[in-house]
């Protein structure tokens, strides 16, 4: 039987109260998005990896450099997960990120890493999506609300077998740049953020909601590496996520990784992150 609760005599009161922010802006260092730009100036692509449609595909960036996720083809979603190059078990945290920052990303956000680490792996840069704002939905690009796509969830709602989720294309990624089995590599497989994708909740049932991605060729977000990275990245089954994700049925493009060079002696004085100095009393 369900138990709908009755409302106290004080309920609006209850409801009134006045919301605080758990990290208030401010409580962060920014990073020096002058210095950033003023280095992004004379830049160099030294590489660049194409991640084929409902695959995924791995990418390394030295500490300092630049990297850009660029659409190419057409309206594609990508799920990105970062790794410390040196040490897979320092990986993107983003439920910590979308509690300091956002439930979307962009310009001046930064993808903190994992306990006890705790430290800005990458910087966003730059964000030619910058433009959509919030629409009328409530729907946003570049989440850090959603997981990703994977076979497990799917088996639990459909009943079938899907092998192209992003989890499995990351997984088969990581595989493969590393050398590990797949079981290996799946613990490292980690929550993303859903480049591209344009998602928020319902404003009635406050349900997780994808709808399509304003995302066209040439469009791309770009992060600054605060530390050496590996990067994986796939090009969500779902394509633009307008319809369905999970199924060979949606249209899929490509991804590209392009990896920047830019002027370091600019950057000889930036401040790049250790990790977290908290020391943990021994009981």
């Amino acid at each position: 039987m369900t138990v709908i609760a009755s409302a106290p005599a004080d309920a609006d009161q209850r409801r009134s109260v006045k919301p605080v922010l758990v990290y208030p802006n401010g409580s962060l260092t920014p990073p020096d998005l002058s210095l950033l730009a003023e280095a992004r100036k004379g830049m160099e692509k030294i590489d660049e990896v194409i991640v084929p449609p409902r695959d995924g595909r791995c990418f390394s960036v030295p500490k300092g450099h630049f990297f850009r996720i660029v659409s190419i083809e057409g309206p594609q979603v990508g799920d990105l997960n970062l790794w410390n190059a040196h040490d897979l078990n320092e990986r993107f945290f983003s439920g910590k990120t979308r509690a300091l920052h956002a439930t979307h990303l962009s310009v001046g956000h930064r993808l903190w890493s994992n306990m006890p680490s705790l430290r800005p792996m990458a910087t966003i840069t730059a964000d030619t999506l910058s433009w959509y704002g919030v629409d009328d939905d409530g729907g946003s690009v570049h989440d850090v609300i959603g997981t990703r796509c994977d076979p497990y969830t799917n088996k639990l709602l459909t009943g079938g077998d899907y092998h192209h989720c992003c989890h499995s294309n990351l997984c088969n990624a990581l595989s493969s740049a590393k050398g590990l089995g797949f079981r290996e590599a799946e613990p490292h497989v980690h929550d993303v953020l859903n480049v591209f994708m344009c998602t928020g909740f319902t404003r009635d049932t406050h349900q997780y909601f994808m709808k399509a991605s304003p995302v066209r060729p040439g469009d791309y977000l770009e992060f600054f590496a605060e530390i050496d990275l590996l990067g994986g990245l796939s090009a969500c089954p779902g394509g633009d996520c307008s319809t369905s994700h999970s199924s060979d049925a949606a249209a899929c493009h490509p991804l590209k990784v392009e990896i920047f060079r830019p002027d370091r002696a600019v950057l000889k004085d930036w401040p790049f992150p250790e990790r977290n100095a908290y020391m943990p009393v021994e009981a």
